[in-house]
């Protein structure tokens, strides 16, 4: 009985290729962009059937890889099939999918098996100093891949994905991951430079007596800054497990790496919460200024109030159709009723005045 053909595996990738689809949405698979790279080669544009081609190659343990690379692939997670893909093809473990239905979107990094999970929050790539421009990614790492997702395009990942199309690629994996949180950490300085600035303008319109709304914008940049530290905050204690216990194959050089872009994050943030405490404190200038301006204008008003009593009590008086009106028969009635007022009404200004200056 002959012998059934044994199936051929796939080929693969072609060096150089550039099919990778340039719209950003994604591919039919959902891929944005994918990269094959390697210790001392030139990263290689994928798209999803080479990608799928060169993971099956992974799958059957064939070796015609070369030592040393490793895949990344971008997924658009708004696409349906991005996640159909990854399910097929890319092997992921569990707890990855199970991170994307999380409502819990707070950084970590965390340690499946020998796999890497991460969800890191960034901003969008139209980012308008918006609370709500804040945006999840989400991300696998594994010696041989690494899969990062999102559903809104962020700032990080495609800074990332410009810097490895130009050639500047880490050598592993985890390198991949610690370069793209040292690219997080480098924009969220930009925003804080930003929203410094901003700070800065509140503040010179405060000195020069211009409120407007500031105080509004205070409360966004602060309602800002509050939110990026709450899910920019890597979670110290998965941090430390992760890096006192690392998977067998992440190196020494690759840890203290992923150590060190956390490290930029915690500066970061300690900016982000100097920045809180100056804008609490222009708020409560703002407000002690405000509260100020209402009191001098309740004071002037009381003030009218009481010099107006004397002439309201006596108009009141002279005014009642009864008999016995004093001075009605008077010629110059009218005139000592005035210098009466003026007097009352000189007497109540210097009480009051008297009061404001005391106070």
């Amino acid at each position: 009985m002959p012998t059934p053909a044994t199936p051929a595996p796939p080929s693969p990738p072609v060096p150089g290729a550039l099919h990778a689809s340039l719209n950003y949405g994604g591919d039919a698979a959902g891929l944005i962009c994918g990269y094959l790279l390697g210790d001392d080669a030139l990263p290689r544009e994928v798209d999803s059937v080479q990608a799928a081609q060169w993971l099956a190659l992974q799958a059957h343990g064939i070796t015609d890889a070369a030592q040393g690379e490793f895949l990344w692939l971008h997924f658009n997670l708004s696409q349906a099939q991005a996640v159909r893909w990854m399910e097929r093809h890319a092997h992921l473990p569990e707890a990855f999918f199970d991170a994307l239905k999380d409502r819990s979107v707070s950084t970590r990094i965390e340690r499946d098996d020998d796999t890497l999970i991460a969800v890191l929050n960034d901003a969008h790539f139209d980012f308008a100093f918006e609370p709500s421009d804040i945006a999840t990614l989400w991300t696998s790492v594994a010696p041989h891949l690494m899969v990062t997702g999102r559903t809104r395009p962020l700032r990080s990942v495609d800074a990332l994905r410009t810097a490895v199309r130009s050639g500047q690629a880490p050598r592993s994996s985890v390198g991949l991951l610690a370069e793209l949180m040292r690219t997080q950490a480098s924009g969220l300085v930009n925003i804080v430079r930003g929203v410094t600035q901003r700070i800065d303008d509140v503040e010179d319109a405060l000195l020069a007596g211009r409120l407007d709304h500031k105080r509004a914008r205070l409360g966004v940049l602060r309602r800002l800054l509050v939110r990026l530290q709450r899910l920019l905050a890597p979670e110290p204690a998965a941090l430390f497990r992760l890096l006192q216990h690392p998977p067998a194959w992440m190196g020494a050089d690759d840890a203290q790496e992923l150590r060190d872009s956390t490290e930029e994050f915690s500066v970061v943030l300690r900016d982000m919460q100097g920045l809180q405490e100056r804008i609490k404190l222009l708020q409560e200038e703002i407000a002690a200024s405000v509260q100020e301006a209402n009191s001098r204008s309740l004071f002037v008003l009381t003030v009218v109030t009481v010099l107006a009593l004397p002439i309201n009590i006596l108009a009141g008086l002279f005014g009642m159709n009864v008999g016995g009106v004093p001075l009605a028969d008077e010629p110059h009635g009218f005139w000592i009723i005035v210098a009466v007022v003026v007097a009352f009404t000189a007497v109540a200004g210097w009480l009051a005045l008297r009061d404001a200056r005391d106070r």
